[in-house]
């Protein structure tokens, strides 16, 4: 970000890389280098340097977090959130249950994965998903919320 401080258009682009967890990539690095998580973060750093309130876009984002420590899981919640703050609607595919916690709306679907799973076991808060008892998204997030 210093080799750039006289270019505030790169700066700024360099710096939401940093503020998602990416400060290490490197310059002229290969996109089929990055994992699929470093890859959708790239993307929502570039979204988020032209960030627009005006058109309103959807995200959807599969497991994002694959790989991330938890310091930059939360990095990537606060980036998140202001592209929900923007009036954008961000949607994940995710397992992570600190992600899961800070959802506005969660889908659980199950009951299983693979052939045994598929169905709407429950919808709704954090703390609607965590009371339904069909639910093992709910079961492992309140044994995690207890921590």
């Amino acid at each position: 970000m210093d080799f750039f401080e006289a270019e505030p258009t790169i700066q700024r682009k360099v710096q939401v890389l940093a503020e998602l967890g990416l400060g290490y990539l490197t310059l002229g690095q290969s996109a089929t280098t990055l994992s699929g998580g470093e890859a959708q973060r790239v993307k929502i750093a570039t979204e988020l340097s032209v960030l627009q309130r005006s058109k309103h876009t959807v995200y959807i984002l599969d497991e994002p977090t694959t790989g991330l420590h938890l310091a930059d899981v939360e990095r990537l919640l606060e980036s998140l959130n202001r592209l929900v703050d923007a009036g954008h609607t961000v949607i994940l595919i995710e397992h992570h249950l600190d992600v899961i916690n800070t959802a506005d709306h969660v889908i659980d679907l199950g009951p299983e994965g693979g052939h045994a799973g598929g169905e709407v076991v429950a919808t709704g808060t954090p703390e609607a998903i965590i009371a339904c008892k069909s639910s093992y998204t709910g079961r492992f997030l309140k044994s995690h919320l207890r921590r």
